[in-house]
């Protein structure tokens, strides 16, 4: 079973991840994972990150932590087995890291739409179940710039096409679960 929790900032997405982690920790034998696509560009992303690290710390202790700013479909298949959970947090930077880097070149159309099939192959290959994070910012206006209409473009896309290979999508407002597609036991 994969799930995709989507929501706003601070809609409690990531404690609605970590929850699903501590409750599948419960049982033994299993294990947690936290795939990690931040990267600190400036000091108050730095401090929102070891924010993060050390909340996390307290409330799933158990979880292990990798960072993959760039490579997340690899890092799918490396950690991915049947008796371990994988939590993608956040698909938005993630996409972020390769449309608009902090550093170098961003990627092509064609390199995009191969890191998205990348993406879906490897979720659809996975052994375990993944829980993924992702902010919904295309219920605003339209962007100004080419650049974020693109970006928000992006985005919605990369939802629905890992919202199709999930059992389950979960939408989070103001710290509740709403249930979009399959429900939860």
């Amino acid at each position: 079973m994969h799930e995709l929790i989507l929501g706003g900032c601070k809609s409690g997405k990531s404690r609605c991840a970590e929850q699903r982690a501590s409750d599948w920790l419960a049982w033994p034998g299993r294990s947690a994972c936290l795939l990690a696509t931040a990267l600190a560009g400036d000091a108050e992303m730095r401090e929102r990150i070891d924010r993060h690290r050390a909340d996390r710390a307290l409330r799933v202790p158990a979880m292990g932590t990798v960072e993959v700013p760039v490579a997340l479909p690899e890092a799918v298949a490396e950690h991915s087995g049947e008796h371990r959970l994988l939590v993608v947090d956040c698909l938005t930077l993630w996409l972020t890291n390769l449309l608009m880097p902090i550093s170098g070149a961003s990627i092509d159309e064609a390199g995009w739409q191969s890191r998205q099939d990348d993406l879906v192959r490897a979720l659809q290959r996975a052994r375990g179940p993944i829980v993924l994070v992702s902010n919904e910012i295309g219920w605003g206006v339209s962007p100004l710039s080419a650049e974020a209409r693109c970006f928000v473009d992006a985005l919605g896309v990369l939802h629905q096409r890992v919202a199709a290979a999930c059992s389950h999508v979960t939408l989070m407002v103001a710290g509740h679960e709403l249930a979009v597609k399959g429900r939860r036991a």
